[in-house]
């Protein structure tokens, strides 16, 4: 089931476009863990946007809780769960920002609302009613009549993991795990026990 001399990534990818078929509204969604600088820990569940040989590709305001989060201690745990597929995928390790040029080509491809929205949020601030979101939509729909830049405090980070666990369910609890680890040579992996 898994090649454990082979690229983590192959078979995530592999996993993933199974989830596209199985699961396809939420093929993507995945479980974000950070901490605070208290050391206190926090999930959320985000959506996967790009994945390159480096890593898991996630967007979101910098001012936001889990921007911050990520600027202040570039660490992260995600957590991939396909239900109908009975697996899961675990990844940890390092965060950093992609370039400008990626978020720009990102954002590009975002519904024109969604762009819009990206202005219009103050993430995760006090929100005084439903009325004053809609009326900053309507006033970054005005602000921009045409293309809609990305705004700069918007963007990317890439959770470069150092480890990755497979996860198969199976009877009576004795699943199928492999996890893999980063090393200076390539990716080193091992069965665990369930």
């Amino acid at each position: 089931m898994f090649d454990l001399s082979g690229d983590p990534f192959v078979l995530f990818r592999s996993w993933l476009a199974e989830a596209l078929v199985s699961e396809p509204v939420v093929h993507d969604a995945v479980a974000l863990a950070t901490v605070d600088e208290r050391g206190a820990p926090s999930v959320r569940m985000v959506l996967l946007k790009d994945l390159d040989d480096r890593g898991f590709v996630v967007y979101t305001h910098f001012s936001s809780p889990k921007g911050r989060q990520m600027t202040r201690n570039p660490r992260a745990a995600l957590c991939f769960h396909w239900k109908s597929l009975r697996r899961q995928v675990r990844a940890e390790g390092d965060v950093e920002l992609v370039s400008d040029a990626v978020s720009d080509a990102y954002f590009a491809t975002r519904a024109r609302d969604s762009q819009l929205g990206a202005w219009a949020s103050r993430q995760s601030d006090e929100l005084g009613s439903r009325k004053e979101l809609e009326d900053r939509m309507a006033a970054m729909a005005e602000r921009f009549p045409d293309e809609v830049p990305r705004p700069p405090s918007w963007g990317g980070f890439r959770i470069v993991p150092e480890r990755l666990e497979f996860w198969v369910d199976r009877d009576h609890r004795l699943h199928d795990r492999a996890e893999y680890r980063r090393t200076s040579d390539g990716w080193r992996g091992r069965l665990l026990y369930p």
